[in-house]
C-alpha cells in the first residue's frame, strides 16, 4: 500500500458549514466566495448553532464558519458544545464584536482562529488555507498509519479490499456509504475512493448506482410494485430523482423499461 500511496495525486476536498443569522452575509460566504479552490465545500448553511449542532450530530463535516452572536445558539455556545463533545470539527468565529474577551473565550474552546467583520478576503484566505495544511497533514498522517496495517492484505491482498466493498455494497445498496465501507476495510474514505476507482476502473459512487439500478430493474419486474415502491427500495427518498437516475443509466423510464420487457 506504501507504493500505491506515493503514486496516488490525493486531493482532498474539506466539508465546511456557515452559521450566520444574517441571510445576506450568509449567502455572500456561501455563495460568493470560492471555496473549491482552496479545497473546501459548502454542505450546509444555518441561522443559529442549534441548527448547526443538530446537523454535525448526524452527518461528518470538517469545519464550521460561525457567527458569535446568533439567536437561540451563539457561536461561544457551539463551541463550548462541541469542545465538551469532543466533536472533530475545526471552528472559526467570524464577528464583528472586538472585544478581546469574546476571542479570549473562543480559543479557550478550541476554536482555531477569529476574524473580525468586515471579512477582508485575503483574510479568509490565508485563514483557511492554514486550517486546509492541517487537515490535509492529519489525512496524510492516517493514511500512511493505515498502509502500515497488514491485517486485510494478509488475509487476500487489495483483491480482497475490493471483494469486501463489492459484497457490502450488494447487501447494503439501499443505506450504503463510501464513510460506511471505508470503516469495514480499516481506510480513509479519500484512499478508498481513488484506490477503487485505480482496481475497478470506476468511481465509488458509479459502482453503487449501477447495482442500485439493477436491483430497481429485477423489482421493476415485479407488478406488485409501484415506481415510488422501488425508489424507496433502492434508497431514494425522491421518486423523481430515482427515475432521473434509473433513465440515464438504462435510457429509458421505469415505465419504459416494464413494458419493454413484458
Amino acid at each position: 500500500m506504501d507504493k500505491l500511496l506515493l503514486e496516488m495525486e490525493v486531493v482532498f476536498i474539506y466539508k465546511l458549514i456557515i452559521v450566520e443569522d444574517e441571510y445576506e452575509i450568509r449567502l455572500g460566504l456561501a455563495n460568493y466566495f470560492p471555496w473549491k479552490d482552496i479545497g473546501f465545500e459548502v454542505v450546509g448553511q444555518f441561522e443559529n448553532g442549534k441548527e448547526c449542532l443538530n446537523y454535525i450530530s448526524k452527518n461528518h463535516v470538517d469545519t464550521v464558519l460561525c457567527d458569535i452572536k446568533m439567536p437561540v445558539m451563539s457561536g461561544l455556545e457551539l463551541a463550548k458544545v462541541i469542545s465538551e463533545s469532543n466533536i472533530n470539527v475545526k471552528m472559526v468565529i467570524i464577528s464583528g464584536y472586538t472585544e478581546f474577551e469574546y476571542a479570549r473565550q473562543a480559543l479557550r474552546y478550541g476554536v482555531k482562529d477569529y476574524i473580525v467583520k468586515p471579512t477582508k478576503y485575503s483574510e479568509i484566505v490565508e485563514v483557511f488555507n492554514k486550517i486546509k495544511r492541517e487537515l490535509d497533514s492529519e489525512q496524510y498522517d492516517e493514511m500512511k498509519a493505515q498502509s502500515k496495517n497488514e491485517t486485510i492484505y494478509e488475509s487476500g491482498g487489495q483483491g480482497d479490499i475490493i471483494s469486501i466493498i463489492k459484497k457490502y455494497i450488494k447487501e447494503n445498496y439501499k443505506d450504503a456509504t463510501l464513510e460506511d465501507a471505508a470503516k469495514i476495510v480499516y481506510m480513509n474514505p479519500y484512499y478508498l475512493s481513488k484506490f477503487f476507482k485505480q482496481k475497478t476502473g470506476k468511481n465509488f459512487s458509479d459502482y453503487l448506482t449501477e447495482v442500485k439500478m439493477k436491483k430497481a430493474a429485477d423489482f421493476l419486474k415485479n407488478p406488485l410494485y409501484k415506481t415510488y415502491e422501488v425508489s424507496s427500495m433502492v434508497g431514494y427518498k425522491n421518486p423523481k430523482n430515482f427515475t432521473r437516475a434509473f433513465k440515464k443509466f438504462y435510457r429509458k423510464s421505469p415505465r419504459e423499461y416494464v413494458i419493454s420487457e413484458k
